[in-house]
């Protein structure tokens, strides 16, 4: 199975996956800028050092997800769910319904 990441405007593919899901994916120093990530699984994915910036994040489960030196900026990160910590020392707590 394969997952396609999407560019959230133009729905460009911008990464394919050879995947069932993208729980404990290791997505390091990937380009997802303005991906659509919305309601994705990424639990205990590696994200270190990925570009983010601008993705739509929203209703995503972080939790455990690994965003040390990520870039986040622009981020929509409304509901997603988790805790992790980026940048090495800030820790961002999201809460949301266990499911």
């Amino acid at each position: 199975m394969t997952i396609e990441i999407k560019h959230k405007t133009t729905g460009e593919v911008l990464l394919k996956v050879k995947a069932k899901t993208l729980k404990y994916a290791d997505l390091r120093h990937v380009d997802l800028r303005e991906a659509d990530l919305r309601e994705a699984d990424l639990r205990y994915a590696d994200l270190s050092r990925a570009n983010l910036s601008w993705a739509d994040l929203s209703e995503a489960d972080l939790r455990g997800a690994d965003l040390r030196g990520a870039d986040l900026r622009g981020a929509d990160l409304s509901e997603a769910k988790g805790e992790f910590i980026f940048n090495g020392n800030v820790k961002l707590k999201v809460v949301g319904e266990e499911k």
